[in-house]
């Protein structure tokens, strides 16, 4: 089928029934894909084209009828995508050669695995990779990078001449536990004990827990959670990604896919977490806090959101990125993927003999970490 062909700068541009209708039909989607969320990444500011995030999504229409789309940017940097390729870029500039700008595929500042071939059937998937083809061959840029797309569509992309890089995550899986308690009982003796202890040196500092769903949260709780989050950048000698307005507009477009978690001390608000899910699967976010009380990140972004998760019947938690302290609390490694094509002959050739070394390592790693399993009875890893 012959499809016209479309770079889109807005999701306005598209309409926000189109979008979200084309996501639904998607296996791996998640909330991070929707226009609301991504609509309000780009009005905020917080990823366009001054924050070096310029939006240029492919799509492909049937008539009027959205029918694919890649969600993609031009990126002049490599800032906020947890797939680390300075190397790359060093190595390009010490040769004489540009990098950025790049074309990047990805949820700017979401590290987390979803459908980025977004399209209605197989056809249109193909006719979307081969467009996403003739787009690098006649656009000049560098290189294009697909983040965190799921295994299936990684190896679609190898199959259209990608590279495949391998990662690892942390993910918790709800074996249907009743509480919090049971979680617990499975975990072996010395962790069980380890995340009481930690759970009650937060309580007994007087801090007391809030979990207030998104459609509870008032413009003065994202206030105060934007603080917070800011606060945490600037203990790490950053600048924070996204700012007041992008969390309004999410509290207010997608408050059913929200939850804050507060903690407070002598009735004042000191710390909080923002994690996002949906019926499935929850993802840890952002975090942040005004006074610094040993293990109150634990019981804010993790024992918290697990509490939620059990008592929702919610599948599986997504830590974020990086992590090992996650295994001792119940987070198990699985694989990531991400897709990476270079113009450039000799650097493609190159970085194709350092994935091979990556990847085989990274196995290695991720069999490691498997054998370090927290609970009494081991379960295998993804």
């Amino acid at each position: 089928m012959n499809y016209r062909t479309r770079i889109i700068s807005s999701l306005a541009e598209c309409g926000q029934v189109a979008w979200d209708s084309l996501v639904s039909a998607q296996a791996e989607r998640n909330p991070f894909l929707s226009f609301a969320f991504l609509h309000a990444l780009h009005e905020s500011g917080s990823a366009c084209k001054d924050t070096g995030w310029t939006p240029q999504y492919l799509t492909l229409w049937e008539s009027d009828s959205l029918a694919a789309a890649l969600p993609l940017y031009v990126k002049d940097h490599s800032y906020g995508e947890y797939v680390f390729d300075w190397a790359w870029a060093d190595a390009y500039q010490r040769n004489g050669l540009e990098y950025y700008p790049k074309l990047l595929s990805a949820i700017p500042f979401t590290p987390v695995t979803g459908a980025r071939l977004l399209a209605r059937d197989a056809g249109a998937r193909a006719a979307l990779v081969q467009a996403l083809r003739e787009l690098q061959e006649a656009n000049g840029l560098s290189s294009t990078h697909i983040l965190y797309p799921p295994q299936d569509e990684a190896r679609t992309l190898e199959a259209a001449g990608f590279m495949l890089r391998r990662g690892v995550q942390f993910h918790w899986q709800n074996e249907g536990y009743g509480d919090f308690e049971q979680f617990l009982s499975t975990m072996q003796q010395k962790k069980r004990k380890n995340i009481r202890a930690e759970r009650r040196k937060v309580s007994e500092a007087g801090i007391v827990m809030r979990q207030l769903r998104g459609v509870e949260a008032t413009e003065a709780d994202w206030q105060f959670f934007k603080r917070c989050y800011d606060r945490t950048y600037r203990e790490h000698r950053s600048t924070p990604y996204l700012n007041l307005d992008f969390f309004l507009r999410i509290g207010a477009a997608m408050p059913e896919n929200l939850l804050l978690v507060v903690a407070e001390r002598d009735g004042l608000p000191i710390a909080s977490s923002l994690v996002v899910h949906d019926a499935q699967k929850l993802y840890g976010r952002y975090w942040g806090a005004l006074e610094h009380h040993p293990c109150l990140h634990f019981e804010t972004a993790y024992y918290q959101p697990l509490e939620f998760c059990i008592a929702n019947r919610i599948g599986s938690f997504e830590g974020g990125a990086q992590g090992e302290h996650k295994m001792a609390r119940g987070f198990l490694p699985e694989t990531t993927w991400s897709a990476h094509w270079l113009a450039h002959p000799a650097f493609s050739d190159a970085i194709e003999r350092f994935l091979a070394r990556e990847n085989s390592g990274m196995e290695n790693y991720i069999d490691e970490l498997n054998e370090r399993n927290p609970f009494a009875e081991t379960r295998p890893a993804a």
